[in-house]
């Protein structure tokens, strides 16, 4: 009887014991089920069973549900990069790639009606479309070089096409950049060949340019020795003072190179030459074979200098 007690009161125990423990599993499952979490720069739309979706957005933190009849979709609000690509035709029938670089958001106070209508995949639904079409559309307008010359007010006429059509689907725009531009092979080359031939142009304008200059120089140095011939001839006119400098600067020069020849030896004399006083230069030169010399006599006596210079020759042993 005290064993049958006994193993009744265990049992009455181990019961309590699985009571209390499937009601903390149950509060656990309903706690889980009843909670959620909406981490940070996202959003919450939740969808009821017996109303649809709720107009009223949650934030970031804990949340309750009713469990089955509520049931949250966690959108993310921040911004997304996305690129977007298009091959089109421009006014001048040349074929462009062009790509696009997006940053995009959702609207944060249209989010319920972005869920019902787009989905959380919303941006892979309208961005490529609404690029494509804005791309075409605009790149029409313009030729291609246009599009090299003017990129930066394609560019912000991209962007603002490009939002107005986005704000027709409550997403934001933060920017849009052109980040990929190329042309045809035709195109490429058939700028290079004009390239080419504006650098030959240039080249070309730039020796005529030069040839015209030093035209301009030889009239002008024309006209300059034709001025000192008439001013030489005014002066030859006038009096033998030009004829008396022209010697003494010809006689400096053939004194500045006989002294710095090493053959030179300078001998001053008082005594007449050529029946003249002055001073006298005796040039050193071997006649060959080295069995005499050429002594080469020049007067500078610049005060009685005649109007040619003589140089006497005379061979000794």
């Amino acid at each position: 009887l005290l064993l049958l007690a006994m193993d009744a009161q265990v049992g009455h125990i181990l019961g309590s014991f699985a009571k209390l423990a499937l009601g903390v599993g149950g509060a656990v499952a309903l706690a889980r089920l009843s909670l959620y979490t909406v981490d940070g720069g996202e959003r919450a739309v939740v969808f009821n069973r017996f109303k649809g979706v709720e107009s009223k957005i949650r934030g970031e933190g804990l949340h309750v549900r009713v469990p089955w009849v509520q049931m949250p979709y966690v959108l993310d609000v921040r911004t997304r990069p996305r690129s977007i690509s298009s091959v089109t035709g421009t006014r001048d029938l040349q074929m462009v790639n062009l790509t696009l670089r997006v940053l995009s958001r959702p609207d944060k106070n249209e989010l319920p009606t972005i869920y019902k209508t787009l989905g959380t995949d919303y941006d892979e639904r309208v961005l490529p479309s609404i690029g494509n079409e804005v791309l075409k559309a605009v790149v029409a307008q313009y030729n291609a070089d246009q599009l090299l010359t003017q990129r930066e007010k394609i560019s912000r006429q991209i962007k603002d096409a490009l939002t107005a059509r986005a704000q027709d689907f409550n997403i934001v725009l933060e920017d849009v950049s052109i980040t990929h531009l190329t042309f045809g092979r035709e195109f490429a080359q058939a700028i290079e060949m004009k390239q080419v031939a504006h650098q030959e142009a240039e080249r070309s304008k730039f020796v005529v340019m030069k040839a015209q200059q030093e035209q301009r120089a030889a009239v002008i140095r024309a006209e300059g020795e034709s001025e000192s011939a008439r001013l030489v001839s005014s002066a030859l006119k006038t009096g033998p003072a030009l004829i008396e400098l022209r010697r003494i600067e010809a006689a400096r020069e053939i004194a500045h190179v006989l002294a710095n020849s090493p053959n030179v030896t300078w001998l001053p004399t008082s005594g007449p030459s050529n029946g003249k006083t002055g001073s006298g230069i005796l040039l050193n030169l071997p006649a060959g074979g080295g069995k005499q010399n050429i002594l080469c006599a020049l007067d500078l006596d610049l005060m009685h200098m005649p109007s040619h210079h003589t140089i006497q020759y005379n061979t000794t042993p």
